[in-house]
């Protein structure tokens, strides 16, 4: 049995000076990282998002992390798919197998976590909740407001207990909004991150091709690559006659 959650965490915030108070947020990857810079003092801490907030950037910080295991030669598979969704028993069982792995390789040399991270943000990550809980949680105090009250009714000048609930469901509406446009941002940002990669792919399989074309080779795995990337879902085929924009390749 390794160490408990709450002991794993006293440990992460006491070793990077940090403020988190559950496993889970170290799904963004970031700690992960800074802890093994503290053994072996040379991760590109400055490629690190300290403050990662979408799973886009989690993937970045998890890719610093895999290229370190790759130039130390560790062979510990890191399950991506799995921590950027913060989900407790995932990264419980990672920050233990990583307190194992730095407690066999710390060296006990002075570490300065701040300074290796050149003051960048530090904010406490937030796990992400499914889009909707607000409403739930608002539609409840809707019934509530809304249904009989014990007690007869309200002495006349006293509050208005039905205003105040209302100016309640306006905020809570309201930081529902701010959430779920903050997570559409996210995702839009993420969408582009992953074309801008399926975009350089085209452009290299492309070249490749003409090469081959010049020279009179045939290439079946370039061929296989360019049909996945032409492909459509049923439902959004280009209508017959109609010309693909150009700059729609996907």
């Amino acid at each position: 049995m390794g160490e408990s959650r709450t002991e794993l965490i006293a440990w992460v915030n006491e070793l990077l000076q940090l403020n988190y108070t559950k496993v889970e947020q170290c799904g963004t990857g970031a700690a992960y990282c800074q802890i093994m810079d503290s053994i072996y003092g040379d991760v590109p801490m400055q490629r690190v998002k300290m403050n990662a907030k979408h799973e886009y950037e989690f993937i970045a910080n998890y890719k610093v992390l895999q290229n370190v295991f790759k130039a130390k030669k560790i062979e510990k598979p890191i399950l991506v798919d799995r921590l950027v969704k913060c989900k407790m028993q995932d990264n419980l069982e990672f920050l233990q197998w990583i307190k194992k792995f730095w407690d066999a390789n710390f060296g006990g040399q002075p570490y300065d976590p701040v300074a290796r991270r050149r003051g960048a943000p530090t904010d406490t990550p937030a796990t992400i909740a499914p889009i909707g809980g607000g409403a739930r949680h608002v539609s409840g105090a809707g019934l509530h407001a809304g249904g009989a009250r014990p007690g007869g009714r309200t002495p006349v000048g006293g509050p208005r207990a039905g205003s105040a609930q209302s100016n309640e469901q306006i905020q809570a509406l309201r930081s529902q909004l701010a959430e779920m446009s903050s997570h559409l941002e996210g995702l839009e940002k993420e969408r582009d991150f992953y074309f801008s990669k399926l975009r350089d792919i085209e452009i290299l399989v492309q070249a490749q091709v003409e090469e081959n074309e010049k020279k009179g080779i045939e290439d079946h795995t370039l061929a296989e690559i360019q049909k996945i990337l032409y492909s459509t879902e049923e439902g959004f085929e280009v209508p017959d006659g109609q010309p693909l924009d150009e700059e729609e390749t996907f």
